[in-house]
């Protein structure tokens, strides 16, 4: 049976929901964020990353949320239920599933990183310097890349439903843990096709149980 090492608030929601619209069963083992929000020291008996999430099949341990949902779906999706069958759509497929790693959440972390500056574990005696260089950069660069992908995501969303088309694929369940943080965090206003999207994600019935399975996605805000 695959087993996933499933770390709380964390990328591995994202393959518990697409094992559940697979179908698959799997073992959920659960791991909890230290004090500091990082991953616990047992996750490096796993993988020597000690990161989540992990998926062990048959002897075979796989890391990286992009790398195991593209081993899930050539592996189990048999039917190409969450690929594209057009050529077209698979180009936008593999852009979205290396965009949200490579492109969309280094941004999104160091918004939560500078926004943090100011606030414990932080020391004391230099949150308020820390405070005004998180705003300060914020303000003179970060945000504005944020918006130009915000903007970009929204104008991709306004013309179809699903991120490779008319149907959900694993490129939208890879991007469903940076545009859950972006609408948490991004400070952006004005998304509605991307607040749509967010919508259909929580109405789909394997969302729900993998939120059932792995507890609720309540990212930080800023």
């Amino acid at each position: 049976m695959l087993k996933v090492h499933h770390l709380n608030q964390s990328r591995s929601q994202r393959i518990l929901w697409a094992l559940e619209e697979l179908g698959l069963p799997y073992q959920l083992i659960h791991y909890q964020r230290e004090k500091t929000m990082l991953a616990p020291e047992s996750l490096k008996k796993v993988h020597p990353l000690g990161k989540s999430p992990v998926l062990e099949d048959d002897g075979l341990i796989l890391a990286e949320s992009g790398a195991i949902l593209e081993y899930l779906q050539e592996t189990y999706d048999t039917n190409s239920l969450l690929k594209p069958e057009d050529r077209e759509m698979r180009q936008q497929y593999r852009f979205w599933l290396h965009y949200a790693e490579g492109s969309l959440m280094p941004l999104l972390l160091m918004k939560l990183v500078f926004a943090s500056l100011g606030k414990p574990p932080v020391p004391f005696g230099v949150r308020t310097i820390g405070k005004m260089l998180g705003q300060g950069i914020q303000k003179a660069w970060l945000n504005k890349q944020i918006e130009t992908h915000a903007r970009y995501i929204e104008s991709q969303l306004a013309v179809k439903p699903w991120f490779a088309g008319e149907q959900l694929s694993m490129a939208d369940i890879q991007m469903s843990f940076p545009i859950f943080a972006l609408l948490s965090r991004g400070g952006i206003a004005d998304l509605p096709h991307t607040q749509s999207w967010k919508k259909r994600v929580e109405m789909r019935p394997a969302w729900q149980r993998a939120i059932e399975q792995g507890g609720p996605l309540d990212l930080p805000g800023t």
